[in-house]
């Protein structure tokens, strides 16, 4: 026997999600059992009803949707209520061809309803009207849904790489996060995958009102045939009541097939806005007293004709310039609270309130700031492309040095000169430059053949004599021998200049642990010992900003854990840290400075200097007498004029116990002169001293 209780338990346990998923399935078999199964009339009269109030709930859903997405379900919707009504005019013939001798009662209550209420039990005028019904529902509404559905199905289409490349620029200036950009990209594929799927579903509308047509002809001339010749019934009562059983037949179900052919309409016609579309239609139509005036005022002159229906004519006029007034008086007393508002707000304003954490706004650790002129160039909507090249400049440093930097935010500045901008590292200017959206720089590269006729500038990056010139000139500016670029490469070649020299103050706490949570993904067993165990965080970050403040790439981050794993417990000091890596990087630093170069040409020490030198670091002092420095710098400064004139490297070669404290006394004063160790060359077997650096 069936244990009730365990089934009423186990369809308790069924939450409500999983009924939702059931009835897709369960509505297919209902469909399919009304196709095939016959019917009682009141069974009939129920699943009729059902559908008119299906088609009532439709409508009223796509009328208080405020976004097109928010019925992202109405394609698949349609479909279902359009195989439900075709699949009711199946079990609706079926049962008028069985028992439609019987009278006009023999398909249900709702049929013969429709079939006399409706019509007046004419069914002449029953054809008519549903002729009318279906001309309105397949030449005008749906027509025009399925236009608009394949219009805008195309147009989300075309402007679909457009939203991408929008989001994309969003992304890179900082303007959102990663998580916002992809629900935008969810929502511009949802939004393509919607009007695609309506442009399909409205053929189903169309294709119903066609076959609303054929069923109507097919049961007229079925059932005269059945009534006629198996029922032997009278040509004029078998006419009367077949026509009137398929008449109600027809407009029970076109009238809800014209009901989700408005939703369709209603759907793919709206403006995604924060309004419902009774709102939009209100708000936009009856919101200008004048407009109702002027149609006041026509009505008013047609009703004075003699002929017309003056007395209805004038009564609306009557009502439309009440109807103003009203419109007039609302919009004057809106407008007062307004300004009344504003003054409150104003007063508020002026009070003095409390600081809050609103009040503290962080320094964004790199900023770009431009003048008016130079905000086309970061408009999402205009052609240039300095976004797109700020996003290559990040790339390209998080290439060459080994982490990824900070995001780039860009923003407008008025106090700034129009066509100046200025970049900003940590809220401290680093480098500021001018630029002209309009035109390209004409760059003296050492072939030109005469001056242009422009005023003289000088490139920002590397103070490159130029010119800016129109775009009109920029082939003959080439043709006498300049490089000529656009001006977003001027402001980007600049930008990655200065975040080169400035990589080590991008470099914090924060980058540091990025880098080594990406390091975990790849080295896992390099990672899960070293840190904390055997070095901290901070002097691992200490380690790896003192290689990038000395322009040395952390890209081999194998080789960097390393030596970290085999010394970091022995040696603690993050100086002497940085120069056991640098011993194990030498390889990657002499390809960077004399790339394919055979023979290394160096500055050196005198030796009698760099045991002066060496005497200072054992005394502990680590200062230099002011006039061994202003020396030093004065016979550096002639070395590096002389290693300069032969095209050598600008690299001074010391020995190792003084490569840190040079290195850090020489930096502050010539950034681009880079001290190396003699445990850096070893594996070197041609060194030649170009020249040397005397006491």
């Amino acid at each position: 026997m069936i244990n009730f209780s365990s089934l009423f338990h186990v369809i308790k346990k069924f939450k409500i999600s999983q009924w939702q998923i059931l009835a897709g399935p369960i509505l297919i078999l209902m469909i399919l059992a009304m196709m095939i199964l016959p019917l009682a009339p009141f069974v009939l009269d129920i699943l009729f009803t059902f559908n008119i109030a299906l088609s009532i709930i439709i409508l009223l859903v796509s009328m208080f949707t405020r976004h097109t997405l928010e019925f992202t379900a109405f394609p698949t919707i349609l479909l279902f209520s359009t195989l439900l009504r075709l699949a009711l005019n199946v079990a609706s013939t079926r049962i008028v061809f069985l028992n439609g001798h019987i009278g006009t009662s023999a398909a249900g209550r709702v049929i013969e309803s429709f079939g006399h209420f409706l019509v007046g039990g004419n069914f002449a005028i029953g054809i008519v009207v549903f002729i009318i019904l279906v001309i309105i529902n397949f030449i005008v509404i749906t027509k025009g849904a399925s236009r608009i559905a394949e219009v805008g199905a195309r147009f989300i289409l075309d402007a679909m790489p457009g939203k991408q490349m929008a989001i994309d620029a969003d992304l890179n200036a900082g303007l959102i996060g990663e998580e916002k950009a992809k629900k935008r990209r969810i929502k511009i594929t949802q939004e393509a995958d919607f009007y695609g799927s309506m442009d399909g579903a409205s053929k189903f509308v169309r294709g119903d009102a066609i076959a609303g047509i054929l069923i109507m002809i097919l049961n007229i001339f079925g059932g005269l045939i059945i009534g006629l010749f198996q029922h032997h019934m009278p040509l004029k009562t078998a006419a009367e009541v077949y026509t009137l059983l398929t008449i109600g037949d027809g407009l029970v179900a076109q009238i809800p097939a014209l009901v989700i052919s408005t939703a369709a309409g209603v759907i793919v016609t709206r403006v995604s806005t924060n309004q419902h579309v009774g709102e939009q239609m209100i708000s936009q139509l009856f919101y200008n007293p004048q407009v109702i005036v002027l149609s006041a005022m026509v009505l008013g002159v047609l009703g004075l004709v003699p002929g017309m229906p003056n007395v209805i004519f004038l009564v609306f006029t009557t009502f439309l310039f009440a109807f103003s007034w009203w419109l007039y008086q609302r919009k004057y007393s809106s407008e007062n609270n307004l300004f009344q508002s504003n003054q409150e707000y104003k007063t508020i304003q002026d009070s003095i309130s409390e600081a809050s954490w609103n009040d503290v706004e962080l320094e964004d650790p790199i900023r770009i700031e431009v003048g008016y002129n130079l905000t086309s160039m970061i408009d999402m909507n205009d052609k240039s492309d300095l976004l797109d090249k700020i996003r290559i400049v990040r790339k390209k440093i998080a290439q060459e040095l080994g982490f990824l930097p900070p995001l780039i935010h860009v923003k407008n500045n008025m106090s700034l000169s129009e066509n100046d901008y200025r970049v900003l590292i940590k809220g401290v200017e680093v480098g500021q430059g001018t630029c002209f959206y309009d035109r390209f720089m004409a760059i003296d590269s050492g072939r030109k053949t005469e001056p242009l006729p422009f005023e003289k500038v000088y490139e920002p990056t590397f103070g490159l004599s130029g010119y800016w010139i129109d775009k009109d000139f920029k082939h003959e500016a080439q043709k006498r021998g300049y490089s000529v670029i656009e001006s977003s490469t001027v402001i980007s070649t600049h930008i990655h200049f200065l975040i080169s020299n400035h990589v080590e103050e991008l470099f914090g706490r924060q980058e540091t642990q990025q880098l080594l949570d990406h390091v975990s993904i790849a080295m896992p067993k390099l990672t899960e010992d070293l840190i904390p165990n055997i070095i901290n965080l901070t002097n691992f970050h200490k380690v790896l900003k003192n290689l990038l403040l000395e322009n040395v790439p952390i890209r081999d981050m194998r080789t960097i854990l390393e030596t970290l794993s085999e010394h970091a417990d022995i040696q603690k000091d993050p100086n002497e840290l940085t120069a056991i890596v640098r011993i194990a990087l030498r390889k990657i630093i002499v390809q960077k400075l004399f790339h394919k170069s055979h023979v290394i040409e160096v500055i050196g020490l005198e030796s009698n200097l760099e045991q002066i030198l060496l005497n200072t670091i054992k005394s502990g002092t680590n200062t230099i007498e002011p006039q061994l420095s202003q020396s030093l710098l004065l016979k550096t400064k002639e070395a590096m004029q002389k290693q300069s004139s032969i095209g050598s490297p600008l690299v001074l070669l010391v020995s190792h116990p003084l490569r840190y404290f040079l290195s850090r006394f020489l930096r502050h004063h010539f950034p681009e002169l880079t001290v190396l160790s003699q445990f850096e060359l070893v594996d070197i077997t041609t060194i030649k001293m170009t020249n040397i650096i005397g006491n």
